[in-house]
């Protein structure tokens, strides 16, 4: 790293706005393709990466005491934003669509669907989900679900974010897994049944 790098990452640790602009600017290229990693498929039709990007540069301008906050990384800070940016997103454009469209897909063999085990569960999962880490987080209740999602395996946790984050149908789901339709019904309705239970919902 250059004298000037480290200049600059000096003056955003001090929380200097511009130079907080400097630098996002400097890292636009990573933070898009982070952006962009990071998106489902279901918000990549309704938003485009470089939205989240702008959004994400405002706000690390209007939060510069995150930079502040101990040896953390300026990068990953940023990062972090665009989690919470695109969360927001996710929650504005795909789930109150899905509530004003009646649109939810049924995860249970009897018909009955995920508003069975209450949108703030499922709200909650999808913020878990897609926060970039838990060193971040000072929701108490998220840091739950995480402790909760640990208890899971790979394959639960990956139908769930397939299913809640990515917005994908159970067939698509089971054709990625390699599992049936069936199967992967009753592994989501398992999954959020024992989180439900864990939490305490």
């Amino acid at each position: 790293m250059s004298d000037v790098d480290d200049a600059l990452i000096a003056q955003v640790r001090a929380a200097d706005p511009e130079a907080i602009a400097r630098f996002t600017e400097t890292r636009r290229r990573q933070l898009l393709a982070y952006v962009e990693n990071q998106l489902g498929a279901a918000l990549k039709a309704k938003i485009e990466p470089d939205d989240i990007v702008q959004e994400t540069s405002l706000r690390a301008v209007k939060n510069g005491h995150l930079f502040s906050a101990g040896e953390r990384d300026p990068f990953g800070v940023l990062c972090h934003l665009a989690q919470e940016c695109i969360v927001d997103a996710h929650r504005r454009l795909i789930e109150a669509q899905k509530r004003a469209a009646g649109r939810e897909v049924p995860i249970h063999g009897g018909g009955s669907d995920n508003s069975s085990v209450g949108g703030g569960l499922i709200n909650l999962l999808v913020a878990s989900i897609t926060t970039a880490s838990r060193i971040y987080s000072r929701d108490q209740k998220e840091m739950r679900m995480w402790d909760a999602l640990d208890t899971l395996g790979d394959t639960e946790k990956e139908a769930l974010k397939l299913r809640y984050v990515d917005g994908l149908p159970t067939k698509e789901i089971a054709e990625k897994l390699k599992k049936t339709d069936g199967a992967i019904r009753v592994l989501l309705s398992r999954s959020i049944d024992k989180l439900q239970k864990m939490l305490g919902e």
